[in-house]
């Protein structure tokens, strides 16, 4: 079993209960109030979070996208806080993996690789009974592949509930761009020599998510607990903060995909819902192999129902420019990633319980 590193867990404190001696300060008087206030449904419905706040966030940009609203982030703050998320995960990966040994990661590593391709494979197979080749194959990829802010929030719904997960889901994060963007390619049109295949390696290997994560993840290695400490108060306690406004802009984007979505039929809009799904069973097999913790398998079947909007698409537009973005970007976007920040995370981690019981 690999070891579990509990990263930036969240301690949260037990419901109140009376003391033995009754000797209690005023302010714990009025939280026992507020507790015993919560009995009654009505204010217990008003107390209690539905939803984490960071996911409140993106349905109030969602919500201001939909309405027409004039809101709208700086491009430069939605570019700095893509840099921020990428580089916080990838030093929270680094550190925990200073702290235990790599032998067991290359067997793993085949085998998200794997998993990544399988995705890929099915997808196509499915989206081949309604779409053409170039456009299943290159809707297949962005499916196969992973959604850095999907994986941001699963981070903190864990986080926020104390449930700890392996250090490595973090290189995880990283390896599974690349298998599927090769297998949407070959998928798409096979091995040609009008394949600029030079620029193509270029944008997979050292795209910026990629480079973010490694260069992150190889910092928090080198420097371990110790030298990272330093700098918590700005990856680690700001983390929540710019991961909301981040979901604030995509709410914003989600909006406008939405609106695409009408135009592709509910063929598009069943597959955007199921695949998800579909994936997450696959990622939750292929992780109890691994022998994962509750909080690995509840990652892992979220970065395998997730789907990618950044890393494919840009590498899509060079390999395979004939291939219409609007139908893999409107299923991402409009339906994939707005299900699994609000319903998918959770009923992810259901299920996991059930493959460590």
């Amino acid at each position: 079993m690999p070891e579990v590193i509990e990263l930036f867990v969240v301690e949260h404190r037990a419901p109140y209960q009376f003391l033995p001696n009754n000797d209690q300060s005023k302010s714990d008087f009025i939280e026992t109030s507020c507790t015993l206030a919560c009995n009654h449904p009505v204010n217990c419905l008003l107390r209690t979070p539905m939803l984490d706040v960071v996911v409140l966030f993106f349905l109030f940009g969602l919500l201001a996208g939909l309405v027409r609203s004039e809101l709208k982030l700086p491009p430069a703050l939605y570019d700095t806080l893509s840099l921020f998320l990428l580089l916080a995960i990838g030093l929270k990966g680094g550190v925990g993996l200073a702290q235990q040994s790599l032998q067991p990661l290359l067997p793993q590593l085949a085998l998200v690789i794997l998993l990544g391709m399988l995705q890929t494979l099915a997808g196509f197979a499915v989206l081949r009974l309604k779409m053409n080749r170039v456009d299943a194959a290159a809707t297949a990829a962005h499916y196969g592949s992973v959604s850095v802010a999907t994986f941001a929030v699963g981070v903190n719904w864990l986080t926020e509930r104390g449930i700890s997960f392996e250090s490595q889901l973090s290189i995880f994060l990283a390896v599974m761009e690349i298998p599927a963007i090769l297998v949407g390619i070959v998928l798409a049109q096979g091995v040609s020599r009008q394949t600029r295949w030079r620029r193509l390696a270029h944008e997979t290997f050292l795209g910026k998510g990629v480079t973010l994560l490694l260069g992150g993840m190889a910092i928090g290695y080198l420097a371990g607990p110790d030298g990272i400490a330093p700098l918590k108060p700005l990856f680690v306690d700001l983390f929540k903060g710019a991961l909301a406004l981040f979901l604030l802009e995509m709410g914003l984007i989600v909006a406008r995909q939405c609106q695409d979505l009408r135009r592709h039929g509910l063929f598009l809009l069943g597959f955007a819902l199921l695949m998800p799904l579909a994936s997450a069973g696959l990622g939750l097999m292929i992780g109890q192999l691994m022998g994962l913790s509750l909080g690995g398998l509840t990652l892992l079947a979220t970065l395998a129902a997730s789907a990618s909007y950044i890393a494919v698409p840009a590498t899509m537009r060079i390999a395979v420019p004939q291939a219409n973005p609007g139908l893999s970007l409107s299923a991402v976007l409009g339906v994939t990633f707005p299900f699994n920040i609000m319903l998918g995370i959770p009923l992810y981690h259901s299920w996991a319980r059930h493959f460590t019981e």
